[in-house]
């Protein structure tokens, strides 16, 4: 496995080693030691499985303290376009976002600790998107940033996705009182 680090602190894709032959392949997806060594010094507490088609954009989403989550997402089947946007206020680079291409051909993974905004846009129909959180869920904290505000100025590179009622009315950035 490597991994790569970005000018966003916190932020981790990891690239498992694969091992292919004419059966298939194998992919060690976790291993508490490794990713400690990278580190990546948490629990996950919940796993998560989406399905969705080409165009379905989710996001920007996160939760709020006490409940706040980091993740660690990677694609099953099919591709996204993996959107992490920081949103802890005293960080220097808080606004900006990593913007990467995750797809179950590179088999690689991102881990977003809290104090990020993620969203996430299927470039494939039946795209397969997993998560491990270090937090449960919890519905009174969850929050949203708009998608496309113009003040992220995220290259979604896409026309027309296809949102959730919930994520059309999120919160503008610059409107937005960050609770990290």
């Amino acid at each position: 496995m490597t991994s790569e680090t970005f000018e966003i602190d916190g932020l981790i894709l990891i690239k498992p080693k694969v091992f292919e032959d004419s059966r298939g392949f194998f992919v060690e997806t976790f291993h508490k030691t490794r990713f400690e060594n990278l580190g990546i010094n948490t629990s996950f507490l919940q796993d998560n499985l989406s399905k969705s088609n080409r165009g379905v954009l989710r996001g920007l989403h996160f939760q709020k303290p006490p409940f706040d989550q980091g993740k660690l997402i990677q694609v099953i089947q099919g591709s996204v376009l993996d959107i992490a946007v920081d949103i802890r206020k005293n960080s220097p680079t808080y606004g900006q976002h990593l913007s990467i291409e995750i797809n179950s051909t590179n088999k690689w993974q991102l881990f977003i600790p809290s104090g990020f905004a993620h969203g996430f846009l299927c470039l494939e129909d039946n795209t397969i998107f997993s998560y491990k959180c270090t937090n449960l869920y919890h519905k009174e904290s969850e929050g949203a940033i708009i998608w496309n505000d113009q003040d992220l100025n995220i290259n979604w590179n896409f026309e027309n996705p296809i949102i959730s009622d919930k994520d059309k009315v999120a919160e503008k950035f610059n409107q937005f009182n960050s609770p990290f």
